[in-house]
């Protein structure tokens, strides 16, 4: 039988009033997929769900929740990893995922102004019609406004930049109890006018208001790509491939995607449909992407990065072991289904965090030790972005160790956590944004002096507080 929580029928009637009474949620069933989020993890059971369809009826839902000192969660497509659009008990969820009407696209101008319920597939398809696409690139199809609220990185920031760096026009309303609508920035390649004032919302996890539509710029979809798998002897060769490819690409190189071994015979044993391109398993993975335009052919990038390879794969002991070309996404598919693979594993302590490119592989080094000595029972799964010093620092509890000890789990993330920033310097949330998940990392590692001028900030923008996060707290 459904259930929901005691709630005032005139609030709800309020509610109905502005939203339509089909897109006023109550029902715990109905509830139940707008309490999970891109983790599988769920929320509380809040008030109600509600699903405006235009920004005025945003704002007159920051007004209602004011007047009735609701706490308002926005939320966009569900597939975020820190929690930021889940409820608590009690709080009133506004769900964007219908205000996704408005797609234009400005081929001359080479940008894209959607609403904020719109998913990142919708947009690439709408682009593709002109020969472009949005290149923050992600396995998951999150909202527009959900990427603008984590600041999404995603595989191909070697070459694109994360949101912030393609995002040019924010219509937001305010968390200020009156509903105010502001558009931030505007659709100019070079606009130097002052405090980019659009850009303090990126990365706020919708604490400082609602975005409502954006204008983010677009680039030309490459006409030929190719992907290449690279066995590695040694991982601490990585930055010296690294180097070679960049120095003869330059900008052709897309991504730079590096898996440890665990983690790359996760996804191959555990996902249906992949082939292994080498056997035994190397010690080290690297997935690159080189694309380009018309001008040239995929017979030439294979040539060009054959030329580049070929002095590392020279002596008994090359760095490269071997080297699989592909294409089309047959490697990709393999790097795509790691999350899936270390999941069949067991159970996945994950933590997203990002070095100085140049320290990635000395912090493998030290930190599996000090958890092989401290939690033997947890085994280093790690893959990510090595081009940017993004690093899926992840390590599964195996099904065949006994029941997970909580205890030793967070011991484990705080050797993690407390490595990568006191002492190399790094980040611990390096794409997945700030939320009920790692907030209280961010009350370790973010010194009181920035936590309070980060809350003032806040309280400018949201003296009517929203959302799940004080970036102020003491």
């Amino acid at each position: 039988m459904s259930t929901s929580l005691p709630s005032n029928e005139g609030v709800l009637e309020r509610l109905r009033g502005i939203v339509g009474a089909s897109n006023v949620l109550v029902n715990s069933d109905d509830l139940a997929g707008y309490r999970m989020d891109g983790r599988g993890m769920g929320g509380g059971l809040p008030l109600a769900v509600v699903r405006p369809v235009d920004e005025q009826g945003v704002s007159a839902l920051v007004r209602l929740t004011a007047d009735e000192g609701l706490r308002l969660v926005v939320q966009g497509a569900c597939t975020g990893l820190a929690g930021a659009g889940l409820a608590e008990n009690g709080d009133l969820v506004i769900n964007l995922d219908r205000l996704s009407r408005y797609i234009s696209i400005d081929p001359e101008n080479r940008t894209a102004t959607v609403d904020a319920g719109v998913r990142l597939s919708a947009l690439n398809a709408a682009a593709a019609e002109h020969g472009l696409f949005f290149p923050v690139d992600l396995g998951a199809d999150p909202s527009l406004g959900g990427m603008v609220a984590a600041n999404t990185g995603g595989a191909r920031l070697l070459r694109y930049g994360d949101v912030r760096a393609n995002l040019m026009v924010l219509d937001v309303v305010m968390a200020d109890g009156k509903g105010t609508r502001l558009t931030l920035g505007a659709p100019l390649w070079k606009n130097n006018t002052g405090i980019d004032l659009k850009q303090l919302l990126v990365g706020s996890g919708g604490s400082m208001g609602i975005v409502t539509r954006v204008t983010v710029a677009l680039q030309p979809l490459p006409s030929v790509q190719l992907t290449a798998m690279v066995a590695l002897r040694d991982p601490h060769k990585v930055l010296d491939l690294l180097r070679v490819l960049e120095g003869g690409l330059g900008t052709l190189l897309t991504a730079f995607e590096g898996i440890g071994p665990k983690a790359f015979e996760a996804a191959l044993g555990h996902v249906p449909g992949l082939r292994a391109p080498f056997a035994p398993t190397p010690p080290y993975v690297v997935l690159l992407e080189i694309s380009a335009g018309a001008a040239f052919e995929a017979e030439w990038l294979e040539e060009q990065l054959a030329e580049l390879l070929a002095p590392l794969m020279e002596g008994d002991d090359a760095p490269i072991l071997d080297v699989a070309i592909d294409h089309r996404d047959g490697l990709w598919a393999i790097r795509h289904a790691v999350p899936e693979g270390l999941r069949a594993s067991g159970t996945v302590v994950a933590c997203d965090i990002a070095l100085t490119r140049g320290q990635v592989m000395r912090f493998r080094d030290d930190v599996a030790a000090r958890i092989a000595t401290e939690v033997p029972a947890l085994v280093p799964h790690d893959f990510g972005h090595i081009g940017d010093g993004g690093l899926h620092y992840n390590c599964v509890w195996p099904r065949d160790s006994g029941p997970v000890d909580a205890a030793a789990v967070e011991r484990a993330r705080a050797i993690i956590f407390d490595t990568v920033v006191r002492e190399y310097g790094g980040s611990f949330s390096a794409e997945h944004g700030i939320g009920p998940r790692n907030i209280s990392n961010y009350r370790r590692f973010v010194s009181a002096r920035v936590r309070k001028l980060t809350g003032a900030v806040q309280r400018l923008f949201a003296p009517v507080p929203g959302g799940r996060i004080d970036f102020g707290m003491e």
